[in-house]
């Protein structure tokens, strides 16, 4: 009787440390989150567009749309947001707009690398840093 009462504490003593480690993690994301939304944001409003379009990244089924004012702001199609919804397109398709972004404010293709791999890393660093919107990269077809 005495094995299964420290039996049971066990399992909830991890359960809790579990849930301890899942709110860690929960807690960093959204820190994570945030400040890509809030670099996005700023970038955005540096380039002309409004910052608004960075609160789309909240409604994961329209985080694509919200790619629409980099189009714009690096000379490619509208329609290229279309492509952001076909898997694994997406990810080619991102890469290539944020390396676009990168040489729109006077970046390397590196630094675009960047905004597409670690986001809430570069985007507040293109937004607050001193980069400044040099007009689209790419010139119209």
């Amino acid at each position: 009787m005495l094995g299964q009462v420290t039996t049971s504490y066990q399992v909830e003593t991890s359960s809790s440390i579990n849930g301890g480690v899942l709110a860690v993690i929960i807690i960093v994301s959204a820190v994570l989150a945030l400040a890509h939304l809030i670099g996005f944001w700023k970038s955005l409003d540096k380039g002309g567009e409004s910052g608004a379009w960075a609160l789309l990244f909240i409604v994961s089924c329209f985080w694509p749309i919200a790619y629409r004012p980099m189009t714009k702001l690096v000379g490619r199609p509208q329609w290229w947001v279309v492509l952001m919804y076909i898997p694994l397109v997406n990810i080619v398709i991102m890469i290539i707009l944020s390396i676009d972004i990168a040489k729109s404010y006077g970046r390397s293709a590196a630094y675009g690398v960047g905004l597409a791999l670690l986001p809430f890393i570069f985007w507040p660093m293109l937004g607050f840093g001193s980069a400044t919107y040099q007009g689209p990269s790419v010139a119209a077809a």
